[in-house]
């Protein structure tokens, strides 16, 4: 079974973080510069929650808020749900549907190791299926 370390294996980009002092501007800027839909929130070494697209849309936007003005820790979730090395991809895609988030820390003890997201399960979920099948089609060709 396919594990969250194995997951972060083929991920090349770093860990990028932002403080709970920091403003949503500045969240949004390097979430905007980097391509990120979500950055997790730490103070010091340790995670305090998790920032997102939809916390901006939703607590920001559609309240009428300024981003300049509101700091991260007001919008941040600051329980995310976060994974192990050793959750599995099955894991990973029961917390992603139950919890309905898109992003999953991942945690090694308490020290922050990486970020899972939903397109980094779906692509390693459709790498497993292809191996699958490709393993079936030399069984039944073998078999003929």
């Amino acid at each position: 079974m396919i594990t969250v370390k194995e997951i972060l294996k083929d991920k090349t980009d770093g860990i990028l973080t932002i403080s709970p002092q920091d403003t949503v501007y500045r969240a949004l800027e390097i979430m905007a510069e980097k391509d990120l839909g979500a950055l997790v929130v730490v103070e010091g070494e340790k995670v305090v929650g998790l920032f997102s697209e939809r916390d901006y849309a939703r607590n920001i936007v559609l309240q009428g808020k300024s981003s300049k003005d509101t700091l991260v820790k007001c919008l941040m979730n600051p329980e995310p749900c976060c994974v192990r090395l050793d959750h599995t991809l099955n894991d990973c895609m029961a917390l992603i549907t139950e919890k309905r988030t898109r992003h999953l820390p991942v945690l090694d003890g308490e020290k922050l190791i990486g970020i899972v997201s939903i397109g980094d399960v779906v692509k390693q979920y459709i790498v497993d299926k292809e191996f699958t099948i490709k393993q079936l089609e030399n069984y039944i060709a073998g078999g003929l």
